[in-house]
């Protein structure tokens, strides 16, 4: 199916990595030009790399989004590079383990800034580009906030904001055609999933024990299922959808979990 991305630029935070490099990549096949946001230039343009590689284009700005000044200055160079923002994707965060019992105030509050401060910062600085292309924003998200987790109060609020901040920006954002939506993701396989399930006494039983809770399938969803929502919903081809959460998960939310073992 044509998207009708070509020449889009769309901007993706943390997007070396990923559920941002898959989004990125699929981006990049659809003919948009994606634009990664993260810290690390290494790891920016190693994707960018990659994508070239294929035929596809890319750009990279090296931005650490925890500073609340670095999501202007991202903007303002895209802008300056492109003249143009259609597409902004909110997906860098960290699930950084900031409790209830164990955290403070200090590591809340930045958990808050490494997970919902900049998802804000970014739409608020690039609304101006976004109404003059009726751009739309795609926000990631956790089930941690529909589940909860256990020691992680940062991130869990943080999710629940993004959550609310999508439905509170596509009724405050109706009026210039901007949609904005969220993916919602559970058990997703990423480098960042592999290095935590490592850390455990148990991985390999760990992971068979995860899977087996989800229905569809038993197993986890690919960087690229939560990709192709993504771009779909960045499209035109989803012009009529607009302050939804989407669960890409395998059911994992909501189905019974018997059926997992069914």
């Amino acid at each position: 199916m044509n998207l009708g991305l070509k020449d889009k630029i769309i901007i993706v935070t943390g997007g070396a990595k990923g559920i941002g490099e898959g989004i990125v990549k699929v981006l990049a096949a659809e003919g948009a030009i994606p634009v990664i946001v993260g810290r690390s230039e290494d790891d920016n343009l190693k994707t960018v790399a990659a994508i070239e590689t294929s035929g596809g284009r890319a750009y990279q700005v090296v931005a650490e989004l925890t500073q609340p000044e670095a999501s202007e200055k991202a903007v303002k160079e895209v802008l300056d590079q492109f003249g143009r923002i259609d597409g902004l994707v909110n997906n860098a965060g960290v699930n950084d383990g900031v409790g209830l019992e164990q955290g403070n105030y200090n590591d809340f509050m930045a958990s808050l800034h490494k997970n919902v401060v900049h998802y804000y910062l970014m739409a608020h600085h690039a609304l101006p580009a976004l109404k003059a292309s009726k751009g739309a924003i795609v926000n990631i998200t956790s089930k941690v906030a529909d589940t909860g987790q256990g020691g992680t109060s940062g991130y869990a609020a943080a999710n629940g904001g993004r959550n609310a901040l999508t439905r509170e920006w596509a009724v405050e954002l109706l009026k210039y055609g901007i949609r904005v939506n969220a993916i919602v993701v559970a058990e997703c396989w990423t480098p960042l999933y592999e290095s935590w399930i490592k850390t455990l006494a148990n991985p390999e039983e760990k992971l068979a024990e995860i899977t087996a809770k989800i229905p569809l399938e038993n197993r986890m969803t690919t960087a690229e299922e939560i990709a192709n929502t993504a771009v779909f919903l960045l499209s035109e081809r989803s012009s009529h959808t607009t302050g939804q959460l989407l669960y890409v998960d395998g059911g994992y939310v909501h189905l019974d979990r018997a059926l997992a073992n069914a």
